[in-house]
């Protein structure tokens, strides 16, 4: 692992100096490698059932899923005053919702049920279509039902229709769905109002970090975090900060706080996503075997964990298991049939030379984009770098600017820059490949597409340099990519003898071509 060395002087809010902290007094400062040890160590001892904890960690994304819970949270009536549910499956779903914790899916299903009849006979409730939308924002999010999305903006607009002024509650849903969405600009509009009428209510500023992330505004992510880590501490505040160390490059702090985050973790979910979030840092950094033992810990936890069905088939294909990663990429579809899964298993297909399986993999890509997209879901990013490998790379070009426009995120810069690339614009890729480079993590990917764009224009010193850094941050980054990276640089061989006035191709010399990697039907 590298390590860190910040300077004393640096502002305090840029992140710590060698391990994280996350406001909380008295936590255990434990090492990302013994915490997590210890966690796995003992973990056939604990797989007997435990109490539900009381804190939720990262699932598909942490600052959504803590906020999902969040929203549920009882507050005072205002408007019609009707009678609280009864105790039952829905009084423990709010009651899980009120600590953070996700409910279980039949609790929440009866939590549905009963506000969906409480409400038919007291429309006017405003608090209880709060719960109601962020209910079904919640189960669109775990079971990827995305028609729930429809269904949970009517809802919160509703509430906020019977309470336009000081309704928390279904701003922070309205939030919390924007980024279900993927509208992140919506979700800081709705965020950022929900934390001026409460500033000190801890569950909006995790939905507002995943907004922040989602546009690319990293001094909002930071306030944000340090604002969160003044009000709540625990495991899933320290996952959160892993994650926003991650995405600084800050890779021996997100290791600290993700292992800690496993550690701390109390419920299976909890710790499944814990788990999952540190071997998914182990994949980044291109160790497969541990990524594979943390996710396999993250199933045992957890067996329909989906992201760690999926981290589980890039290890064991990375392994040479390639049998039992295309098993693991099928479960994790059957489980969410998630765009980039599909993608993922359809690209491992054709490393395989399985062109008709690939194919069928393409088809369900595009067929859940359209569906997602009935809910108000946008995978443009997902679709646009689909389209640039293996469809159309100018109608990539044109969803990518859009989407570049709408969140200018270090992952929609690198999607933009490949997708211009790929269309025969290298010179305007490579503006955007640089802002990747230069604003998000420490990324295998973003190193061959910035390599690959400047082989084409001639830079052979800087495409050997990054080629070689994608091979050496993670060397099976990607079945097809990483193969591509290893013949671009046999193709361009050693630097010539010379000095740096030989590294740059003179004016008017032909660029070193590949054969173009066969590519499935569309």
């Amino acid at each position: 692992m590298e390590t860190e060395k910040r300077s004393a002087s640096e502002d305090p809010a840029d992140g710590p100096a060698e391990t994280p902290a996350d406001g909380a007094a008295g936590a255990p400062a434990l090492g990302p490698a013994a915490s997590v040890a210890r966690l796995l160590d003992g973990l056939a001892e604990e797989r007997r059932p435990r109490r539900r904890g009381l804190r939720w960690a990262l699932a598909a994304s942490v600052a959504g899923a803590v906020v999902l819970g969040g929203v549920l949270v009882l507050l005072p009536r205002s408007g019609e005053r009707a009678a609280p549910p009864a105790p039952g499956p829905a009084g423990r779903a709010l009651a899980a919702a009120g600590t953070g914790v996700p409910a279980s899916l039949p609790d929440l299903a009866a939590l549905i049920g009963e506000r969906e009849a409480h409400l038919r006979a007291h429309p006017g409730d405003d608090q209880s279509w709060a719960v109601l939308g962020s209910a079904y924002v919640e189960r669109g999010a775990r079971t990827g039902d995305f028609m729930s999305y429809p269904k949970a903006e009517h809802a919160l607009r509703t509430s906020l229709k019977a309470r336009p002024e000081g309704n928390v509650a279904a701003l922070a849903g309205l939030a919390a769905l924007a980024n279900a969405r993927h509208d992140y600009r919506a979700a800081r509009t709705w965020g950022e109002r929900a934390a001026r009428l409460a500033p000190k209510r801890w569950t909006t500023y995790p939905v507002l970090i995943d907004a922040y992330r989602g546009l690319g505004d990293a001094k909002g992510v930071t306030r944000s975090l340090e604002t969160l880590q003044k009000l709540k501490s625990g495991a899933a505040v320290r996952a959160l900060a892993g994650t926003v160390y991650r995405d600084r490059g800050w890779r021996e702090n997100a290791a600290a706080a993700l292992a800690d985050a496993a550690a701390l973790a109390e419920g299976p979910a909890e710790r499944a996503a814990g788990l999952h979030r540190v071997g998914e840092l182990s994949w980044e950094r291109g160790e497969p075997a541990q990524a594979l033992r943390y996710v396999e810990a993250a199933l045992a936890a957890e067996p329909g964990h989906h992201p760690s069905l999926a981290a589980k088939g890039r290890a064991l294909a990375a392994l040479g298991r390639t049998s039992e990663a295309l098993q693991a990429y099928r479960s994790a579809l059957a489980k969410w049939p998630e765009p980039q899964y599909a993608l993922e298993l359809g690209e491992l297909y054709e490393s395989l030379k399985l062109v008709p399986a690939a194919r069928a993999q393409y088809d369900l890509l595009r067929a859940r984009v359209r569906d997602a997209g009935r809910g108000g879901v946008s995978d443009e990013r997902v679709l646009g770098l689909f389209e640039a490998d293996h469809g159309d790379a100018e109608a990539a070009v044109r969803r990518l600017r859009a989407e570049f426009a709408r969140h200018g995120s270090p992952e929609n810069a690198d999607a933009l820059g490949w997708a211009l690339h790929r269309a025969g614009d290298p010179a305007a890729g490579l503006t955007f490949a640089e802002r990747a480079m230069k604003k998000g993590p420490r990324s295998a990917v973003f190193a061959y597409h910035r390599g690959e764009i400047e082989r084409e224009l001639g830079r052979y010193g800087a495409a050997r340099r990054h080629l070689s850094e994608a091979l050496r941050v993670n060397p099976y980054f990607s079945p097809l990519g990483a193969a591509a990276a290893r013949d671009a640089l046999q193709a361009l061989g050693d630097p010539p003898e010379g000095g740096p006035a030989e590294v740059y191709a003179p004016p008017g010399a032909p660029v070193p071509k590949l054969p173009a990697p066969a590519r499935a039907p569309r």
